[in-house]
């Protein structure tokens, strides 16, 4: 069965529109879609503003004239500020939930040659999203403008997995960055390479707070680290990768060394000092053994996870930092809640994305490949 075309998009208030009998000698791109001898549009959604009435009815009267057994339904938008992205996008987010799509019977293109650039953006993301079951559609202009010449159009499916060279440079990426998460080393325990897949899906898309766990010697350490260089060279992170093994800090100094300090905060604070969450600032903090840190610290860490922001020791002013923050435990920490030992509030914080990582004991068919690449490594250092 061949199912409908429908076009959805926005009226050109420039592009589309044309006075007197000349308007026919210039390219419109909404009029330029009946014109195609080839392809019947059986029905177009039009977007457009009130105070554009009249072009809207010129254009509804003039792709009757050019092709009869097309529908136009003329769907009012009046929006505050078309430029701008939220309101735009809100409302074609609104339409397209209330609209009844019929994928089986009907096939959309959604136009993006006209409407403004915000218009083109949220159109496309209307269609990468699926809330628009469809493909895009752009029309251009013939090189010599004259009547019933209808240019060209391109119509445009944001499915990757159908272009043969992207889908296997998109694999090559994923198995590029598998192998950086696992240090080029050849895993061969299926439950282990699922995480890493998993892990490497989250630390490419997220911004949230992970939660390592698993026995010392793990690799949690390694593995942050590898997530910041991942993230890295994909630009999602333009600071650093600040560690620290909780289990170190102690006492006055554990808060100075998170959140820094002012000078005179306490004695031997001879100068002030920025501490790590500000030195991660737009980079990844990595707290190791978080489970050892103290209540107050805990406290103080929560506020500044939710807020970016938090008081440096001895200061009445806040400071901010933006900083993706990982964290590493080999200990149960929801015992550790149970006894009021760690904050609740702050384990629901970190514990968005958690994986454990079972180490190379449990893992046997990984000792080989580890060994191997130890030594490889150690031949490449010693030459």
């Amino acid at each position: 069965m061949v199912r409908k075309n429908v076009v959805i998009g926005f009226m050109g208030t420039q592009l589309d529109s044309g006075q007197g009998a000349g308007r026919w000698e210039k390219w419109r791109p909404t009029i330029s879609l009946v014109q195609h001898e080839d392809t019947l549009i059986d029905r177009m959604e039009l977007f457009y503003a009130t105070k554009y009435e009249a072009l809207a009815q010129t254009l509804v009267r003039d792709i009757a004239n050019a092709s009869p057994d097309t529908v136009v339904n003329l769907v009012r938008m009046d929006l505050a500020d078309p430029w701008d992205f939220g309101e735009m996008y809100a409302a074609l987010y609104d339409w397209a939930r209330s609209y009844r799509f019929d994928p089986a019977h009907e096939q959309y293109w959604a136009h993006i040659t006209t409407g403004t650039h915000v218009a083109q953006i949220c159109m496309f993301l209307m269609v990468e999203s699926r809330f628009i079951p469809g493909v895009l559609l752009q029309t251009a202009p013939p090189r010599k403008q004259g009547p019933g010449n209808p240019g060209s159009y391109t119509l445009i499916d944001l499915d990757l997995s159908r272009y043969d060279v992207l889908a296997q440079r998109f694999n090559q990426a994923h198995a590029e960055a598998l192998a950086f998460l696992k240090s080029g080393i050849p895993t061969r325990n299926k439950r282990f390479n699922a995480l890493i897949e998993e892990i490497e899906r989250v630390a490419v898309r997220s911004q949230a707070p992970i939660l390592l766990t698993g026995p010392t010697g793990a690799g949690k350490s390694h593995l942050a680290r590898r997530m910041f260089e991942l993230k890295k060279s994909r630009h999602q992170v333009q600071g650093d990768f600040v560690e620290v093994n909780c289990a170190t800090l102690r006492g006055d100094g554990a808060a100075s060394t998170l959140f820094g300090h002012k000078k005179g905060a306490f004695t031997g604070a001879t100068a002030d000092r920025a501490g790590l969450l500000r030195t991660a600032h737009q980079g990844v903090l990595f707290l190791d053994e978080i489970g050892e840190l103290g209540l107050d610290e805990q406290a103080m860490l929560l506020k500044a996870v939710e807020e970016k922001r938090f008081l440096p020791v001895g200061s009445d002013r806040e400071v901010n930092s933006d900083f993706q923050l990982i964290t590493g435990t080999n200990r149960d920490l929801r015992i550790d809640v149970a006894q009021g030992r760690f904050r609740e509030d702050l384990f629901a914080r970190i514990n968005l994305w958690t994986y454990t990582l079972p180490g190379l004991a449990q893992r046997p068919e990984d000792i080989e490949p580890n060994i191997d690449h130890l030594l490889v490594r150690a031949a490449t250092e010693t030459g």
